[in-house]
């Protein structure tokens, strides 16, 4: 009797759905991705924000971007909490909604982008000429702006289905939660947002492969007509060009391809895979973070052209800059339009 007490007592304080030897090292890893993931997308944003030369659209699309990813760790020190102590939630009910609801704009918010400057990439490469005159930066600002518009409305119902809630007969106190409420997801409302988070994945993927295999055949069917040293440059650039897609591709697919199957197996509410679930889950919040930190880190391994303009601005990151510095600076975009087109 004793013993089932003091099993219950530790149960009812501890609330936590993990032992110390794995919060531990995901609690490390969480906060290395934070500081890496905030400080390369920070650095994105405001290596475009200091160059004019720097504002081409391409960038408008990659520094917007940026924003996006960093605005989802925000959540990151919720959901820290969470997976050490779920309940009680002592941030209220506002929190809990809030940033899931910033999370969720910003996750469409991101694949978006990506897939909005993929095919405005796949245009330019097929169509250089006309893309010249169609795509303006007035353009894309407009495209950025629908962007988040889009993003931001089609995650408003997450506002309704996440709140503060307690186990009937138990203290507030002692046992608020901030989850799925029960009553959302009696209602439909559960199994609606998991399907649009599906398709806000699967669909962009889809799309994704799609042009970057158009954009591939393109390439290659250039690269073969032309003849000399120039055929070879284009050659050694088709093939930069390839594995710079085949990273970026893969990347997204092992990043958020866990975190749609974990809300898939959670919207079915099988209890025989509970417990492998939160493990699934807790993996999935990890590769989450990792893909909203990871595009810096592309950028720098696969561009060279970027890394020195990385370089440059770390070096002399200040407004003003010699007119040499500039020119330089400009040059280096040139070649960021290639390669680094994510």
């Amino acid at each position: 009797c004793c013993e089932s007490a003091s099993s219950n007592y530790f149960d009812v304080t501890s609330f936590s759905l993990f032992d110390i030897p794995v919060l531990v090292p995901v609690t490390i890893i969480c906060i290395l991705l934070f500081f890496l993931g905030v400080a390369g997308n920070v650095t994105i944003i405001l290596i475009f924000m200091h160059y004019k030369e720097m504002r081409t659209t391409v960038n408008m699309y990659l520094s917007s971007m940026a924003l996006s990813d960093s605005l989802i760790f925000l959540g990151l020190p919720s959901d820290l909490y969470r997976i050490w102590k779920y309940k009680p939630y002592i941030f209220g009910n506002f929190l809990c909604k809030f940033i899931v609801y910033l999370s969720e704009t910003c996750t469409y918010s991101t694949i978006l982008h990506i897939t909005t400057l993929s095919v405005e990439r796949y245009f330019a490469i097929s169509f250089p000429l006309k893309a010249k005159t169609t795509i303006t930066k007035g353009r894309v600002k407009g495209i950025i702006l629908l962007i988040w518009l889009c993003a931001s409305v089609t995650a408003i119902p997450t506002l309704f289905l996440f709140g503060v809630e307690h186990r009937n007969g138990s203290l507030p106190e002692e046992t608020n939660e901030c989850k799925c409420r029960e009553q959302a997801a009696h209602s439909g409302l559960l199994e609606t947002m998991t399907w649009l988070s599906t398709l806000y994945f699967f669909l962009p993927v889809f799309c994704l492969m799609l042009l970057y295999g158009l954009i591939c055949r393109k390439l290659w069917r250039t690269a073969h007509n032309l003849e000399g040293q120039q055929a070879a440059t284009r050659e050694r650039n088709h093939q930069q060009t390839v594995r710079m897609l085949a990273v970026v591709v893969l990347a997204f697919v092992l990043c958020w391809l866990p975190l749609h199957v974990g809300r898939i197996l959670f919207a079915q509410g099988n209890m025989v895979l509970y417990e492998i679930s939160q493990y699934f889950n807790l993996v999935s919040m990890l590769l989450f973070y990792l893909g909203a930190s990871v595009n810096p880190i592309l950028y720098n391994v696969m561009s060279q052209k970027y890394r020195k303009v990385v370089c440059k601005f770390l070096n002399h990151g200040r407004p003003w800059q010699p007119k040499h510095f500039s020119r330089s600076i400009k040059t280096s975009v040139e070649g960021l339009e290639i390669s680094s087109f994510m």
